[in-house]
């Protein structure tokens, strides 16, 4: 794609939205918008929206993603999740704009004992899972030009993260409970948002899964964390997903393969704890940085 073509970031308020509108500029001509702009549950708002910022791709970083709060919000889920990513991909199709939907390893039961292949059938459990299956269904069907980006655990500086649950925790107590019996890959939406643009220069049509390499549990996760912020007092307890009784269900096996992106665009994703390491030199920085303002 052309530096000079434009790129609409539709969720740019959010935390990979943000991420994609810093790491944008400069290959594309980026335009953000987010809810207060346009509702993309609207489809003639959405259609005359995109129509007239005429841009050469979409990216759609919007969505519900309280998983729990979807069980009790089943229309809004669907409504956000399925119809408004339909939404946006007809918009694109009635101008001949590309597209990339961001989706999620909720999409898959997590009863796999291998990594997640493209090809694997989903089978979405709660209502988070399905209104985004539905999603990347509407999106499919509606446009040929369309990347559907399947990724998981995002923590980034722009938004609610684990990385961020845990420190807090840990400035209050001394002792944590975490979940042992479900796994996954943490995913720095950074790194997400650059593996967005390596893809947005291939001709790539389909599905990929881009998520930091290697993998681990929650409690796994804890631990790493504490110990990349040197915090060692801290003692965390492994727990099992029934002691939270939690309204949505976690798929308990969520690793996702990413050699079809490695094969796409040559690259590959870094570990999740270096991602984990950066993150949380940057925050300290960003927390330094607010408290010389504040002087």
């Amino acid at each position: 794609m052309a530096a000079d073509k434009k790129l609409l970031v539709i969720g740019s308020a959010g935390m990979l939205g943000r991420d994609l509108m810093d790491v944008l500029p400069g290959r594309w001509q980026v335009m953000g918008a987010d809810i207060h702009e346009v509702d993309i549950t609207d489809p003639g708002r959405t259609e005359l929206f995109i129509a007239d910022r005429k841009p050469s791709a979409v990216i759609n970083a919007a969505a519900r993603t309280d998983v729990d709060g979807c069980e009790s919000d089943l229309e809004g889920a669907f409504a956000v999740n399925a119809h408004g990513a339909g939404n946006i991909a007809r918009a694109c199709g009635s101008i001949g704009a590309r597209m990339v939907h961001v989706s999620t390893d909720y999409v898959f039961d997590g009863l796999a004992r291998k990594p997640y292949r493209e090809g694997d059938p989903p089978n979405p459990q709660g209502v988070y899972g399905k209104s985004k299956r539905l999603g990347e269904e509407e999106v499919a069907k509606t446009l040929q030009e369309h990347i559907i980006v399947r990724t998981s655990w995002l923590f980034g500086m722009h938004g609610r993260n684990f990385v961020d649950t845990i420190l807090r925790a840990a400035s209050r107590t001394k002792r944590l409970e975490v979940v042992g019996d479900q796994r996954g890959s943490p995913t720095y939406s950074r790194d997400l948002a650059e593996a967005i643009a390596r893809l947005l220069l291939t001709n790539y049509r389909g599905i990929v899964h881009v998520v930091n390499s290697g993998s681990c549990s929650w409690y796994e996760y804890a631990l790493a964390i504490l110990d990349s912020a040197e915090i060692p007092d801290v003692k965390v307890e492994e727990i099992t997903s029934d002691r939270l009784s939690r309204p949505a269900p976690r798929p308990p096996f969520s690793l996702l393969d990413c050699s079809l992106y490695e094969k796409i665009t040559g690259a590959r994703m870094r570990p999740w704890r270096d991602a984990v390491g950066e993150y949380i030199k940057e925050r300290g920085k960003a927390a330094v940085s607010v408290g010389s303002v504040h002087r």
